[in-house]
């Protein structure tokens, strides 16, 4: 499926419905030098994932009418190695329970992107 990460950078995808913390993220990834791909709805990034290779997804809980552990699922159909990491502005435990149990980490907004780049490095 994708390359190593120590073979090239990392391929991240990033949802957000958010514009200003979508290209806020997208600044921050690109300049720590990985390859980003930002997408600001559910569609947009489904679309993405079943056309391409990522090696981390980072997504928002709430996507209008979706949400970001559709996509985790997507993504873990796709690619069983791909980390993701779903955040949220509240802390659910049963989403929290969820996101683990598809083998991916939820975090509680405000998140900071050296935070994400930290996790990103251990995936």
């Amino acid at each position: 499926m994708t390359a190593p990460s120590s073979a090239r950078s990392q391929r991240v995808l990033i949802v957000d419905d958010e514009p200003a913390l979508l290209e806020a993220m997208k600044i921050a990834f690109t300049r720590a030098g990985r390859e980003v791909v930002a997408c600001d709805s559910f569609e947009a990034a489904r679309d993405r994932l079943l056309a391409e290779d990522f090696d981390v997804m980072l997504t928002d809980v709430r996507l209008g009418a979706f949400n970001g552990l559709q996509l985790a699922v997507i993504a873990r159909d796709q690619d069983r190695e791909m980390g993701i990491i779903v955040f949220s502005g509240f802390d659910d435990p049963v989403l929290r329970a969820e996101a683990a149990g598809l083998g991916a980490s939820y975090l509680v907004k405000p998140v900071s992107a050296e935070h994400l780049l930290e996790l990103m490095a251990g995936l």
